[in-house]
């Protein structure tokens, strides 16, 4: 809701306060009078209007209710039924005067207590004046990002600035908006929080969850292959976070170690929605993302007129472990050569592998998509809980 209908809502409600009394004057109206069990009851009420600002648990004063017990002796006693039958018309009775009863804001005055103003929350519209820019923490080809805390609050953050320009001269309009559109709606420990965006004449900020260890492509060039503990750890959190993403029926379509962050406490976050595509039908055709890891679904010409789903995430991610053991993409070639190879599955695991891994990246790494292991099954696997099992219970310990 703007402010603006807000503003107007509100004004509304003092117009009909101040008609109150105008309203109450009005004449009163009679209503027809019941008989229950030897009681008289006559209501008369008259038209009121509701302030809505007004929270009083008095009841309201507008409306009187009577009740006369009927004694044998009373000279107005209601006529028999057969009486009233054979006069086709009930008696006339007259009404009991009304006195007109203060509004509900006057009363609480006069008992001196104050009336409470509910106010409704106004949407706070960020700025860059709110925040205090820090250190880059990396550069893209389209944006830059800054570390950035929020002035009032202290709340640490990252920035990510984009410029409209090059977006412009990119074509790449559609895919900012539909990777702000995505990341809004996503909540999960091991994806990346966008917390909001704003803009100016020239920029597009991104407020971003501050991932406080960096790119996961970094610590993967220091370490050149990660322990197999370690990637298993990094494999079940990504299937973790892939699961979350294909029940929203988003395809994540660009997965690879440059856009895994990795958070204070060693956790990875996974970022850059740009190719991502919401797709509740399950079927796509735009060929995207990175050639190392597209599926054969992308790559292969035969195929290039059918639709793929949401399991070309399952081949990337059995390309990220690959990596992630072997330090390099299993199909690393000249561009032509590891299009053909992708299309073959033509790829070499290490001996230095381990034969629960190797199972793992075989049941991934499948040509027919339908055949691929399915990311509950992967959390499952021998592999994975072998080593994070483990974890756990040294951590227990």
């Amino acid at each position: 809701m703007t402010a603006l209908a807000l503003e107007a809502r509100f004004e509304r409600m003092s117009v009909n306060g101040e008609s109150d009394a105008r309203e109450r004057t009005k004449p009163p109206q009679k209503a027809k009078n019941k008989v229950d069990n030897g009681e008289q009851v006559a209501i008369t009420t008259t038209t009121t209007t509701t302030t809505p600002l007004s929270h009083s648990s008095c009841p309201p004063k507008d409306v009187k209710l009577v009740v006369h017990e009927q004694q044998a002796t009373s000279a107005t006693a209601l006529p028999s039924q057969a009486a009233q039958t054979k006069a086709k018309q009930p008696p006339t009775r007259k009404a009991l005067p009304v006195v007109p009863s203060k509004t509900s804001d006057e009363a609480l005055e006069t008992k001196g207590e104050n009336v409470p103003v509910i106010r409704q929350p106004v949407v706070k519209q960020f700025h860059l004046g709110m925040f205090e820019i820090g250190r880059a923490l990396g550069k893209g080809k389209f944006g830059r990002v800054y570390l950035a805390r929020e002035r009032q609050s202290g709340f640490i953050c990252a920035l990510k600035v984009l410029f409209k320009n090059e977006i412009q001269q990119g074509r790449i309009e559609k895919q900012v908006t539909r990777e702000i559109e995505i990341q809004t709606h996503l909540r999960h420990p091991n994806i990346l929080q966008l917390y909001g965006h704003f803009h100016d004449s020239k920029r597009i900020f991104l407020i971003l969850e501050f991932a406080g260890k960096g790119e996961l492509y970094k610590h993967l060039r220091k370490e050149n292959r990660f322990p197999e503990r370690k990637a298993a750890q990094y494999v079940t959190q990504m299937a973790s976070a892939l699961r979350h993403l294909h029940r929203k029926h988003i395809i994540h379509r660009d997965i690879k170690p440059e856009n895994i962050l990795v958070g204070i406490y060693g956790e990875i976050k996974m970022s850059d929605f740009g190719w991502s595509v919401h797709a509740p039908s399950g079927r796509r055709l735009t060929q995207c993302g990175t050639l190392d890891y597209l599926p054969p679904e992308m790559v292969d010409p035969r195929r290039y007129d059918k639709c793929y789903d949401e399991k070309v995430d399952l081949w990337a991610l059995g390309v990220l472990m690959y990596e992630f053991l072997v330090g390099e993409a299993p199909f690393e070639d000249t561009p032509v050569m590891t299009q053909r190879r992708i299309a073959k599955a033509d790829m070499t695991i290490p001996s230095f592998v381990s034969p629960e891994a190797r199972d793992l990246i075989s049941k991934l790494l499948v040509l027919d998509p339908d055949k691929r292991i399915p990311l509950v099954d992967v959390q499952q696997h021998p592999w994975v809980i072998k080593h994070c099992c483990k974890d756990e219970k040294e951590k227990s310990e």
